[in-house]
């Protein structure tokens, strides 16, 4: 992580997302932009945090840690969305996932001394968090239907397009062969299963392999069997 001393930019993002109208108080003193790399941790399971923020930025995505060491991809990030508010209200600061960035990632960053001080009581502020707690609720359910019903054609599709360029002919940024084993384990799959499906993906011109990497041939088609899964 790195800190952005930009308090144009800084300005910029909190008029952009309206953030001053979340809190009754003035905020602004106690906000710092902050800037995760590709693939960078922006929190870790079991791992103590010492920031809220909100992503104004980029794309993250959220998984989960399975008892038998696998993971399990819950969903992915965009902005304007927030990242703590379950550590905001507990006592015991340390992640409940691993949150990752996809791509670079902006964030606006309240440390959660700062956060507790002086919006604990802050109604505004607790109204915003109880409607992130719900909504986040809300698609753990989905993430598990998801996984539970949806066929790994429709997830793929999905994990490819979240992390992908918006252009057709570009590799998939982090879709390697190096890294199947992985992608599997993300979508709750087996690596032969993974296999299976990208070969019918091959087949049908959806993507293609140029050495190591996969390249996007017809996102129409991906964008049709994804949906809105995983968003």
């Amino acid at each position: 992580m790195r800190k952005i001393n930009d308090h144009q930019k800084l300005k910029y993002y909190i008029e952009k997302y309206d953030i001053d109208s979340i809190f009754e108080s003035n905020m602004k003193d106690y906000m710092e932009l902050h800037l995760f790399s590709k693939d960078e941790y922006i929190c870790k399971s079991n791992e103590k945090i010492t920031y809220f923020y909100f992503l104004v930025e980029g794309r993250a995505k959220a998984y989960t840690l399975l008892s038998n060491g696998k993971s399990l991809l819950l969903r992915f990030y965009n902005p304007l969305q927030v990242i703590g508010d379950v550590e905001f209200l507990e006592s015991n600061t340390a992640a409940d996932c691993n949150m990752a960035a996809v791509k670079e990632c902006l964030c606006i960053g309240i440390s959660l001394d700062n956060i507790r001080k002086y919006a604990l009581d802050d109604p505004t502020f607790l109204k915003y968090i109880c409607k992130s707690l719900g909504k986040k609720l809300s698609n753990h359910s989905t993430s598990s239907s998801i996984n539970l019903l949806y066929p790994l054609e429709n997830r793929l599709a999905s994990y490819i397009l979240a992390i992908t360029p918006e252009q057709d002919g570009c590799p998939l940024d982090g879709i390697i062969t190096d890294n199947l084993i992985e992608i599997a384990e993300l979508l709750g799959t087996s690596y032969r299963h993974l296999i299976r499906v990208l070969n019918k993906f091959y087949e049908n011109k959806l993507i293609k392999k140029d050495n190591n990497l996969l390249i996007i041939l017809d996102r129409k088609s991906l964008q049709e069997l994804a949906g809105d899964l995983y968003e």
